[in-house]
């Protein structure tokens, strides 16, 4: 039994097969759309989420499964004081597979080691959202036909991002890429992340004009200041419009830079960049639905 706690859980080689899978699922659906009849998701998401818990239950759903689970802490026995090991035992005797959202790092990993089915962090506080990833490396390698050779811009909330610091560690497995770190000083990418890429010898500049930067970006990472990391709100409002993606900033870019947001959006990139070819934030959110569905199925060792 395996599960996914990290996008380093899968070698790439692994993540290789992965993405092939993906790919082919968007390619023909229908051959897939009763690979998981029978089997069934739990989602245990312990904090609010939207693209994450309704992409792993459209992803179970279009693979022919079904989906039990609960979309906060307040509505299932966490509420009651129940321990998340207590949770996945019960859990493990409800369903095949669980998706876990928790706001404490590590959390899904106690899961994993009491579980009895196969567990998928879908996010641990500020700390990895491995699934996202795998989502933005798919994404990539679909759009821009490989992974590695390239340099890519990293804009926003760097310090408390789980999805940056998820992406950055997947990525320095990859050839020739270049890091650009675009934030204000408060919200710097850690230096744990810094100090690993000087020990790596990959090459990362820290910037905190965006416009000087953008005709060197083959790819740019926009991502929101997240007001629920904030310990007060005085800190948010200063630095929450810091960064702002609009057609004057699109118009410094080359013609075949992709912007990709994880989202939720707040106002990060203005809506006018919407209608920009180079604009690939949706068609991200539909390629978590198809890596999601390869997961689920690689999980299961389903093979159709």
């Amino acid at each position: 039994m395996r599960h996914l706690m990290s996008p380093l859980d899968f070698s790439p080689k692994e993540l290789e097969e992965l993405f092939d899978l993906a790919n082919a699922i968007e390619q023909n659906p229908g051959k897939y759309a009763k690979a998981c009849e029978g089997k069934i998701l739990a989602t245990c998401f312990y904090e609010p989420s939207t693209r994450t818990r309704l992409s792993f239950e459209s992803a179970m759903t279009r693979l022919g499964g079904r989906v039990i689970g609960f979309s906060d802490a307040a509505s299932s026995s966490a509420s009651k004081g129940e321990s998340v090991s207590d949770t996945i035992r019960i859990i493990s005797c409800y369903a095949d597979i669980c998706a876990m959202r928790h706001p404490k790092e590590g959390a899904p990993m106690v899961a994993a080691e009491k579980s009895h089915i196969p567990v998928i962090n879908a996010g641990d506080g500020g700390h990895q959202h491995p699934t996202q990833t795998l989502t933005d490396l798919l994404t990539i390698r679909s759009l821009k036909g490989k992974l590695g050779g390239f340099t890519i811009g990293l804009c926003g909330d760097l310090k408390f991002g789980r999805t940056v610091h998820s992406l950055i560690n997947a990525l320095v497995r990859y050839e020739d890429i270049h890091f650009i770190f675009i934030s204000p000083e408060e919200l710097r990418v850690p230096d744990y992340i810094t100090e690993m890429l000087r020990t790596k010898g990959i090459p990362y500049e820290e910037v905190i004009r965006l416009e000087n930067v953008m005709p060197k970006l083959d790819l740019l990472y926009m991502t929101r200041v997240q007001k629920e990391r904030f310990f007060n709100e005085e800190d948010y409002v200063r630095l929450k419009d810091f960064y702002i993606l609009n057609t004057d900033k699109m118009a410094l870019a080359k013609p075949d830079m992709l912007v990709l947001h994880p989202l939720p959006r707040v106002n990060e990139i203005s809506v006018e960049v919407d209608s920009d070819p180079r604009a690939a934030y949706f068609r991200q959110a539909q390629y978590g639905v198809y890596v999601r569905m390869a997961l689920i199925l690689t999980l299961l060792e389903i093979h159709v």
